[in-house]
């Protein structure tokens, strides 16, 4: 019973890191067609943000530091630089790379090397760490924090229910996935295409601060090269969930947690992370579209055989 109780909390932890990692890569890709390399620093910006709020924002040219501010309020502080950081990059650089997918790679890579080597110099090479709240729950020979494998789980899943509502309950949703399906059409109907695209990558962008608002108090050392551990599972899931944000981020979020809990509470971290890429490379060679490609196929053949 205790370790059925264990893999079900690594398995909740391992499904909110990867939707919360992930769906601000998701809507960018899949409805902007950018690879953003650099999402892992756009979660960073989130992190110290958040953290630098948190503990007391020093004021540039100046021997001193506004004061810190409570841990929710800091969290916001992080999601908002985060949001300014994504309009200016989209205004400056990604505007520039819309349906180039290897120059959008290649500049974000970039990008991301430089946000890494700026948060160095400015900061040093660590920032004080954040104390995970809400403490630990103890269940025989274990324990789970809360924080993370109860409260972000929750967040996760209510997360991926407010963006199913936007995009398919609101203008700007219905005016967004017009853009991405038909640009040049949207256009002619009135859309401001050109605002649209800012919009949407500020939401992703927004969405990736609030990732790392809402993990840095997780973290432990706050670094410049922790960017790189969100990078490469949200990657994984974005390419093995296919072209649907929401469906796309809930599925492989779940089936790619689900083995990396199995794995993880036999074998630890390291295992966990191997198996669940395993998976990903046998799914992709399985599913070379992802799971909702896969599905979309399957309806449209059974609309053809109709």
């Amino acid at each position: 019973m205790y370790r059925g109780l264990a893999v079900l909390f690594q398995f909740l932890d391992s499904f909110a890191f990867l939707v919360l990692a992930t769906v601000g890569l998701a809507i960018i890709f899949g409805m902007m067609g950018v690879i953003n390399l650099a999402h892992g620093e756009f979660i960073l910006v989130g992190v110290y943000g958040t953290a630098l709020a948190f503990h007391g924002m020093p004021i540039p040219f100046a021997d001193a530091a506004l004061p810190g501010l409570p841990l929710p309020i800091a969290m916001v502080v992080g999601v908002l630089i985060t949001v300014v950081f994504g309009v200016i990059i989209e205004r400056t650089i990604i505007r520039h790379l819309y349906d180039r997918l290897l120059d959008s790679m290649v500049a974000t890579w970039g990008l991301g090397l430089v946000v890494a080597q700026l948060l160095l110099i400015s900061f040093g090479s660590s920032l004080d760490s954040i104390s995970t709240p809400m403490g630990n729950v103890a269940y025989g020979p274990f324990t789970s924090g809360v924080y993370r494998s109860v409260f972000l789980p929750v967040v996760s899943v209510l997360l991926l229910g407010a963006l199913y509502l936007l995009f398919t309950r609101t203008e700007f949703g219905v005016k967004a996935r017009a853009t991405i399906e038909d640009p040049e059409t949207a256009r002619a109907m009135g859309v401001d295409t050109d605002r649209m695209y800012v919009m949407t990558f500020a939401l992703g962008s927004g969405l990736a601060g609030l990732t790392g608002a809402l993990y840095a108090p997780a973290l432990g050392a706050i670094t410049p090269d922790r960017g790189s551990i969100f990078l490469v599972e949200a990657f994984v899931a974005v390419v093995v969930g296919g072209p649907s944000v929401i469906v796309g981020t809930l599925s492989a979020a779940g089936l790619l947690g689900f083995f990396n809990a199995i794995v993880t509470s036999q074998y630890g971290t390291f295992a966990g992370l191997m198996a669940m890429l395993l998976v990903a490379i046998v799914l992709l060679r399985l599913l070379p579209d992802g799971i909702t490609g896969y599905v979309e196929k399957v309806r449209q053949r059974r609309r053809a055989e109709q």
